[in-house]
C-alpha cells in the first residue's frame, strides 16, 4: 500500500511523533493507522523506558499550580527534566498541567509504588505513578510520563507535589 503525506500528517498529529517514525510505524501497519498509532505507543514506551532507567538527571524543570474552579482545591507539582529547553516546551508543561489536575482530582499520597508497603490501600489508588490517568484510565501517569519523554527524548520525574483543600487536614 502506499503511504500518503496526508496519511503521515494525519498520524502525526494524532500522536506527536516525527514524520520518520510515522511512515515508518504507517509501512509496518501496511496503511492502518489504528495499528500504526499502537505500533507507535509501544515504541515510545520502549524507548521512555529505556530514557527513566539511564539514570540521566533531571535538574531543570518548572513548578506548576493548578487551582481547581471555586478555589476549594488547588495543587502543586515540581516536574523535572535534563534541560531547560524542554521545561519551556508546551508540551512539558501540558503533562505538568495534567498532573496537576490528577493530583488535584484523585488526592494521592505517594508518588511510587515503593512508598505504599504496609499501607492500608493498593497502590493504584495510593501512588500517583499508578493511578489511571483521570483524561483516559486506559494509561497510568507513568506512561503519560513515559509518551512525554518519548516525545522529547529526556528524562522526566516528578521530585515531589503537594494536594491543598480548604478545610482539609
Amino acid at each position: 500500500m502506499e503511504i500518503t503525506t496526508q496519511m503521515v500528517k494525519e498520524l502525526r498529529e494524532k500522536t506527536g511523533a516525527g514524520p520518520k517514525q510515522c511512515k515508518d510505524a504507517l509501512v509496518e501497519a501496511n496503511g492502518d493507522m489504528k495499528e500504526a498509532e499502537a505500533i507507535l505507543a509501544q515504541k515510545n514506551q520502549t524507548r521512555g523506558e529505556k530514557l527513566i532507567n539511564s539514570g540521566r538527571e533531571t535538574k531543570q524543570g518548572i513548578i506548576y499550580a493548578y487551582i481547581h474552579t471555586g478555589g476549594r482545591i488547588g495543587a502543586l507539582v515540581e516536574l523535572n527534566c535534563e534541560t531547560d529547553f524542554v521545561a519551556r516546551t508546551d508540551g512539558f508543561k501540558q503533562l505538568a498541567h495534567n498532573i496537576a489536575l490528577q493530583i488535584a482530582s484523585m488526592n494521592p499520597r505517594y508518588l511510587g509504588r515503593e512508598e505504599v508497603i504496609g499501607e492500608e490501600g493498593s497502590a493504584e489508588e495510593l501512588a500517583l505513578l499508578e493511578q489511571p490517568y483521570v483524561k483516559d484510565p486506559k494509561k497510568s501517569v507513568q506512561q503519560l510520563i513515559k509518551e512525554t519523554i518519548a516525545s522529547t527524548g529526556e528524562n522526566i520525574t516528578i521530585r515531589r507535589f503537594a494536594r491543598f483543600e480548604v478545610g482539609g487536614a
